[in-house]
């Protein structure tokens, strides 16, 4: 059955062309992305090394649209104001490394920002329990952190529809964020498991069609 929920596209830089970010970003925002993503990595949680601040700072000035920073970084606690202050929108925290998450997720929403919790494919949606009431998003990875271009692992899609029912019993008007080999062949089954925002980088800006061909690709597959 075909999901009624709205369904967001989130175009993440971690695949862009840094040397035309600010360009690439253009493109994707004229070609109707909702959200640009920023993947945040420390080479410790995860075993790569982005971006900082400052990058989200450059972005602020070039798009309107709201910027989701996804840290995936150990004591997140420590640079969430940094983030906020540089202009990040939301702020996307892992379960798996923030060992106090309601005073977490309270810091995020002091600062002014939206606040969001991330789960790794291994980590059970149990975790979230306590915490999903108090949150604007959910964050289902459906490849394992680190590295952009991976392969969907199917079996999150299990763990999509068991969040999407805690979601709904609760009434929660929380997005249902998807983050891992999102492209026009796993975004359909993703948004029938009823997730409402696609987080996707290669599948935007690492194909060989323009940035706005990619998004509506993406459009498209999910319309049927």
């Amino acid at each position: 059955m075909k999901s009624k929920l709205q369904v967001r596209i989130a175009a993440s830089i971690l695949s862009a062309d840094l040397a035309r970010l600010g360009e690439q970003v253009k493109e994707a925002e004229a070609g109707g992305a909702v959200f640009i993503h920023v993947d945040v990595m420390d080479g410790r949680f995860v075993p790569n090394i982005t971006v900082g601040p400052f990058v989200v700072e450059a972005l602020r000035r070039v798009t309107a649209l709201p910027l989701p920073t996804h840290l995936m970084i150990v004591e997140p606690e420590r640079y969430i104001a940094d983030f906020v202050s540089a202009g990040s929108d939301w702020i996307l925290v892992h379960q798996e490394t923030c060992p106090h998450l309601h005073r977490t997720i309270q810091q995020i929403k002091t600062l002014g920002a939206k606040a969001g919790v991330v789960i790794n494919p291994a980590t059970p949606v149990a975790c979230l329990t306590d915490i999903v009431e108090d949150v604007d998003s959910v964050l289902v990875m459906t490849v394992n952190p680190g590295f952009g271009g991976q392969e969907f692992i199917h079996n999150t899609l299990r763990k999509i529809r068991q969040v999407r029912r805690m979601l709904d019993e609760l009434t929660s008007g929380a997005a249902l964020q998807v983050d891992g080999g999102i492209d026009h062949r796993t975004a359909p089954l993703v948004v029938q498991a009823g997730a409402t925002v696609l987080v996707a980088g290669e599948a935007v800006f690492g194909t060989n069609e323009s940035v706005a061909a990619a998004i509506s690709r993406l459009r498209q597959s999910i319309a049927g």
